[in-house]
C-alpha cells in the first residue's frame, strides 16, 4: 500500500461498546470469584466475546451448557441473555449458588410475557432461532409462544388465537428490521399488542444510530465484535445498508490491509460486549497502516447503571 492509498483518519463513533448489562454481568462473575473463590461456573458465554470470555476464563470461571456439567454446592451465574424456566428450574433443584446476570432489560421482557400469559395471551416472537436470548425468553413459556426471523415468517406463523396476541422482540435486533417485521405483524394481526418501549434496549439503539449517523462521513466501517454477538453484526449490517463497506473484527489480528487502500477516513465502533482496550488494539493498527489522527464523533451519552444481585453488593 503506497503513501496515498493508505488511510488518514480514524473516526469513533459514540457510544461504542459496553452496555450497562455488559458490565454488570462481568462484574457479577468477578465479584463471585472475589467473595467465593475459583472455579465459578457460568451457564453460557457471560457476554459474546472472546477476550472477554477468555480473561475470566484466566480468572477462575468455567463456562458450561450443561448443568450436570456444575458440581454439588457450586456458584453458578447465569448469562447475561438470560435462561428459560426449565434451566432455572434445574439449577434451584440442584442447590447452586446461584446469581443472575440476565440484563434487565431482557428481564423486562421476561416479566412482560409472564404477566401476560397469565391473561390469556399468545406470543410472536421477533428474534433469531438458536440465540440464547430468544432460548431464554421463549423458554419462560411450556407453549404459546411463536418466533419470527424475518417478514416472510409473518405469513407462516400460526397462532391458535388472535383476540389476545401481543409481540415481543430479542432486545439486540436492528431497530430497521425489528420495524419492519413488526409492521407486518400488525397488518397480519390488526389488534397486535406491542410492547408499551420497545423491547431493542436503548444501547443497541444508540449504538445503531451512531453508525448510521458515522457512515456518510466515512470510507469503510470496522465494527469491533464476535461472530456470535448479534449486536455487533447489526452494526456492519446497519453500515452496509448505508452503502459503506464495513468489516466486523474480533481482535486487531483479523484487519486486513487492503481494507484500507484508497480508504482515507475509516470509522471505528464496537459492540456492547467489546471492551474498549480492543478498539484501541484495533486503533493502533489502524495507525500502523497509516492513520495519522483519531476524532471521535458527537453521540448519546449513556448514565444507565444497573444494581448488583445481592450477595454481590458493597
Amino acid at each position: 500500500m503506497t503513501l496515498a492509498d493508505s488511510p488518514k483518519e480514524i473516526v469513533l463513533a459514540e457510544p461504542r461498546g459496553f452496555c450497562a448489562g455488559v458490565d454488570r454481568a462481568i462484574e457479577i462473575v468477578e465479584r463471585a470469584l472475589a467473595k467465593f473463590g475459583a472455579p465459578i461456573y457460568v451457564r453460557h458465554e457471560i457476554v459474546h466475546n472472546t477476550y472477554v470470555v477468555n480473561d475470566l476464563k484466566v480468572k477462575g470461571a468455567v463456562f458450561i451448557e450443561d448443568l450436570a456439567d456444575v458440581p454439588p454446592g457450586a456458584t453458578l451465574v447465569f448469562s447475561a441473555h438470560g435462561v428459560s424456566r426449565a434451566i432455572q428450574d434445574e439449577a434451584r433443584a440442584r442447590g447452586f449458588r446461584i446469581f443472575d446476570a440476565t440484563c434487565p432489560l431482557v428481564t423486562k421482557v421476561h416479566v412482560e410475557v409472564a404477566k401476560l400469559h397469565k391473561e390469556g395471551y399468545e406470543f410472536i416472537m421477533i428474534g433469531h432461532k438458536g440465540h440464547p436470548e430468544v432460548e431464554g425468553t421463549m423458554g419462560q413459556l411450556d407453549s404459546g409462544i411463536h418466533l419470527v426471523e424475518d417478514v416472510a415468517g409473518v405469513a407462516r406463523v400460526q397462532p391458535a388465537q388472535s383476540e389476545k396476541l401481543a409481540v415481543v422482540t430479542q432486545t439486540t435486533l436492528s431497530v430497521d428490521d425489528a420495524a419492519e417485521i413488526t409492521a407486518a405483524v400488525r397488518a397480519r394481526f390488526p389488534m397486535v399488542r406491542e410492547p408499551k418501549q420497545q423491547d431493542i434496549c436503548y444501547a443497541t439503539q444508540n449504538r445503531q444510530d451512531a453508525v448510521k449517523f458515522m457512515s456518510p462521513q466515512v470510507d469503510i466501517v470496522v465494527v469491533v465484535g464476535s461472530p456470535t454477538s448479534s449486536n455487533s453484526n447489526r452494526l456492519r449490517e446497519v453500515a452496509r445498508k448505508l452503502g459503506t463497506e464495513s468489516y466486523m473484527v474480533d481482535s486487531a489480528d483479523e484487519l486486513q490491509p487492503e481494507w484500507f487502500e484508497g480508504r482515507h477516513r475509516v470509522g471505528l465502533t464496537a459492540g456492547a460486549s467489546a471492551p474498549e482496550v480492543l478498539v484501541r488494539q484495533v486503533a493502533d493498527r489502524i495507525k500502523a497502516l497509516g492513520a495519522v489522527s483519531v476524532s471521535t464523533l458527537p453521540g448519546t451519552a449513556e448514565t444507565v447503571k444497573f444494581p448488583l444481585p445481592k450477595g454481590l453488593r458493597i
